[in-house]
């Protein structure tokens, strides 16, 4: 029942802190939408700068070939599986004018087209193999949009001199994309991390309301109770999940009113939603053992977030780094926090359209790093707060 009691006066509390828990549940839809913005509500369109020097050809029925203008039509054409363009060439008159450009990042990469290039099509056509066309390509190799928009620009170019001169390549490639990721938009791709970022912030709120007890000296009268280190953090940890869900839930809604479609069961993303925040949770309670004051949790509070945000996947993917097995899943380094778990169960419901068997192994480490670090989290504060209990 004393855990019942915590409970119940965590959320009457949080319930008189309007800013505290209204920025908490509206600071996820809040991002979601943010991200939706930015992506424009779709995906990255790669911008190309093409220094076309072809001067074209006259072909022997009086007609002109010009093939650098092909080129620039068949990189306008790579598109994305909904039609929305993903390459988008602009003309640009001299090497001179490129680098500005490519220096403020107005464009991924840059192509320029030989004199002769019309020409040696036609010769490669007629079956001249030994002419080499030469094009050029560059561009900042430090903006990350440099190797999608160069490969991406190869690639139109090389599918466009094999239909003009009829040349087939030695291998060909078929692509196979698992689930609906080849019909996802960016915004979409981003949505499972923005969700599980939602999540983490509530490292902040669990730390300090932890901390809140200890400043203004309620713990010591709920001590007089007889209330045990479990049924505070207890009480205190399920109004938590109760609001995490809520803003995870909040953070889905807006996220599906803004078009994203979701490939697998919503039960199960909301279930491996509420396991995160029990396991986020279980890591606020062990921030706030070594906090006594309110500003001081929140201080502390900075470095679980920042090694969640940075190591679970949640804004960029992460290479492994394996440590052991486990059932025959690598188990690496990043794996000790529980986001990533939780980053790479929801890509699976959401854009691949796993069920519950899909995402067993993902469930079953979210589930004991929760119990582990909620059992840290207790055991933590006992020791160092409620040492006579």
């Amino acid at each position: 029942m004393k855990f019942l009691t915590v409970f119940r006066k965590t959320l009457r509390e949080m319930s008189r802190d309007k800013w505290m828990l209204g920025l908490t549940l509206a600071f996820a839809p809040f991002f979601v939408f943010v991200y939706w913005l930015i992506t424009a509500g779709g995906s990255t369109t790669y911008t190309i700068l093409v220094i076309n020097h072809d001067a074209g050809v006259q072909l022997s029925d009086g007609s002109s070939f010009n093939a650098g203008e092909g080129v620039v039509n068949a990189i306008a054409g790579i598109t994305y599986a909904d039609g929305k363009p993903l390459l988008k060439a602009v003309p640009i008159a001299s090497q001179v004018e490129v680098e500005p450009i490519l220096r403020n990042r107005g464009a991924a990469a840059f192509l320029l087209l030989p004199e002769n290039f019309s020409q040696i099509l036609q010769d490669l056509k007629g079956g001249d193999r030994s002419v080499t066309a030469r094009v050029t390509f560059g561009g900042d190799l430090s903006n990350p949009y440099y190797m999608v928009g160069v490969n991406l620009a190869l690639t139109a170019v090389d599918g466009y001199v094999q239909k003009a001169t009829g040349q087939q390549p030695l291998i060909q490639y078929d692509e196979q994309a698992l689930g609906a990721s080849a019909t996802r938009s960016e915004f979409e791709t981003y949505v499972p991390g923005t969700l599980v970022f939602a999540v983490i912030l509530l490292i902040f709120l669990a730390s300090m309301i932890v901390a809140r007890e200890i400043e203004t000296g309620t713990l010591r009268r709920l001590q007089l109770s007889s209330v045990t280190s479990l049924d505070l953090l207890g009480g205190i940890t399920a109004a938590l999940v109760l609001v995490g869900t809520a803003a995870f839930a909040l953070a889905f809604l807006v996220a599906l009113a803004v078009g994203f479609r979701s490939q697998g069961p919503v039960w199960l993303a909301f279930l491996v939603g509420a396991l995160s925040t029990f396991s986020v949770i279980g890591l606020g309670m062990v921030v706030a053992s070594f906090s006594r004051t309110v500003s001081h949790a929140f201080v502390v509070a900075n470095f679980p977030l920042g090694l969640m945000m940075m190591f679970s996947g949640v804004i960029y993917p992460l290479p492994v780094v394996r440590l052991f097995s486990i059932a025959g899943h690598d188990f690496g380094l990043y794996d000790f926090l529980p986001p990533t778990h939780a980053v790479a169960a929801l890509n699976k419901i959401l854009t691949l359209g796993a069920g519950p068997g899909g995402v067993t192994y993902e469930l079953a480490a979210l589930t004991v790093l929760s119990v582990i670090y909620f059992a840290l989290g207790v055991w933590l504060f006992r020791r160092f707060h409620l040492r006579t209990v």
